[in-house]
């Protein structure tokens, strides 16, 4: 590259950060795609290895002439600060690049991933299905495919197998999840998306054709894969999930018994997004590779939002999650980006069996400016403004005795006479956690999200809310969680306020810290 060629790459590259700097609406803490289009913006192929934690992230390479789907490359110490590699994939052999997968490391340390292989006709999926690569460097910048797919697809992300018993069988051969290892045989689940498209949605289609499900492949190499069976059936009896709904980019780990891991619980989580009603996930027992789902969750209410989930384990035991947080990405492509994940969280088994969740450890440390506010009471109809905090980049901590009230929490990113704002709070009649972003702003998609949330017997309500910008997260007693875009119009929307509504709420303790932002740019 001679060097009139670098300068003008230089200045290229400049007016562009400066560009997204000066964006209103792209977050400081929560990992953005760097450039380039995030349609589908799947987190993906997350592991641990060799003391960093590393995360994929698919994009559509805007400077590629054929629109191809790249996996980017990001890995970090602290979960916090993230070095940005060469792709992870990219296309090759004629092909569109890949669609979602995840990632596993074996015991001497080669890390493989399992991807949707797309074919040059994207439409067909000719030629296409569940592809892996594997690396053996240090940290893991060098990708091999190998040289055939471990599943071929017969059309469309389907490939026709023999079933157990001698049976025809239709199984997915797109979306696969992590692959795990049993006994020295490896095990990948692929989603059912095509199929139930192409044989579980007319009215006369078997029942065991609607609905969620994943079919399940094992190896004895990892490059030849046998089908097994599904790897498990939906509840047709408890009604958790519609028969509308897909099983695609699924994770399947242990569950610990605590936030900061340790023990495993002898439980499961299948972490997965249907494609109409985003992420949720099922908690039950494996055995005989069957996964027996015994109770059911969703992580969006109202629309999909919060959409694909991927996840690692990590060195502690912990088990963390990202998810793709979208919203409507035609305005978006405006911006010259799209694509925001979910903070961090770890999940893990409560005493009672169901899900806990919260925001990693790590992420205190891009606190500074720290504020206590004195405990306040607040009647029916009362609000006090948090003064002196950064409304556009922070994190509160709220403890709370609900008192009388109906409702009870945050304003944020609120204009002064609040013709813009986003309400969190917790319903004490309706028994839900509220994000209400019908006033957010004239952009994304406007929604009162409501998550089923109960405080029991004289409990404090506990919650934290983090402020990005344009991203907002709120957290109720390591039980429930929402997280949505905002896109707030006027440059004074940024006040944050406590409220309560229908009677009287005690307001115990009140802590705020500004956040450093970790993205570059």
């Amino acid at each position: 590259m001679d060097h009139k060629t670098i300068k003008e790459s230089i200045r290229t590259v400049k007016d562009f950060r400066l560009l997204l700097l000066a964006d209103r609406y792209r977050p400081g803490y929560h990992f953005a795609m760097p450039e380039g289009f995030g349609l589908p913006g799947d987190p993906n192929g997350a592991f641990y290895a060799n003391g960093r934690y590393h995360l994929m992230y698919l994009y559509e390479n805007c400077t590629s002439a054929t629109g191809a789907f790249n996996w980017g490359h990001i890995s970090s110490h602290n979960l916090v600060h993230w070095r940005h590699h060469p792709d992870a994939l990219v296309p090759s052999d004629g092909d569109n690049g890949a669609f979602s997968g995840g990632a596993f490391v074996d015991e001497d340390g080669t890390a493989y991933i399992s991807y949707s292989s797309l074919a040059t006709n994207i439409e067909t999926m000719a030629g296409g299905g569940v592809g892996i690569a594997r690396s053996s460097d240090r940290h893991y910048e060098q990708w091999e495919k190998f040289d055939t797919l471990a599943i071929q697809s017969t059309v469309n992300g389907i490939t026709e197998v023999v079933g157990k018993n001698g049976e025809h069988v239709y199984a997915g051969s797109c979306d696969p999840s992590n692959i795990w290892k049993k006994d020295g045989v490896y095990y990948m689940q692929t989603g059912n998306l095509c199929v139930l498209g192409k044989y579980g949605r007319s009215e006369d289609s078997p029942l065991e054709a609607r609905g969620d499900w994943t079919d399940l492949f094992q190896s004895t190499d990892l490059k030849k894969w046998t089908y097994v069976d599904r790897f498990y059936e939906r509840d047709r009896t408890n009604k958790w999930t519609q028969e509308s709904e897909d099983d695609m980019c699924a994770s399947f780990f242990p569950l610990p018994l605590s936030g900061q891991g340790g023990a495993p619980s002898g439980k499961y989580l299948q972490l997965f997004i249907s494609h109409n009603k985003g992420c949720q996930y099922y908690i039950g027992e494996y055995s005989e590779n069957r996964f027996l789902p015994e109770s059911h969750g969703r992580m969006t209410w109202v629309d999909r939002a919060f959409a694909a989930p991927e996840a690692l384990m990590d060195d502690k035991g912990r088990q963390i999650v990202w998810v793709w947080i979208i919203d409507n990405l035609e305005d978006e492509s405006s911006f010259g980006w799209s694509g925001v994940y979910s903070l961090p969280r770890t999940v893990w088994l409560g005493e009672d069996h169901t899900l806990r969740m919260a925001p990693v450890d790590e992420l205190a440390m891009l606190r500074y400016n720290a504020k206590q506010f004195p405990a306040v009471a607040l009647s029916d109809g009362d609000k006090l403004e948090l003064d002196g905090i950064n409304g556009l980049s922070s994190e509160i901590k709220l403890t709370i005795a609900p008192g009388s009230a109906r409702r009870t929490g945050l304003k944020v990113r609120t204009s002064p006479d609040e013709e813009e704002v986003a309400l969190l709070y917790y319903d004490a009649e309706t028994k839900a956690l509220v994000f209400d972003s019908t006033r957010s702003g004239a952009g994304g998609w406007k929604a009162r999200e409501a998550a089923p949330f109960q405080l029991k017997d004289a409990e404090q309500l506990e919650l934290t809310v983090y402020i990005d910008r344009g991203v907002i997260e709120i957290f109720a007693n390591e039980r429930q969680a929402i997280a949505r875009r905002v896109y707030p119009e006027r440059l004074d929307s940024t006040g944050v306020y406590l409220f309560s509504e229908g009677g009287t709420a005690s307001f115990e303790t009140i802590e705020v810290w500004e956040m450093m932002p970790s993205n570059p740019y």
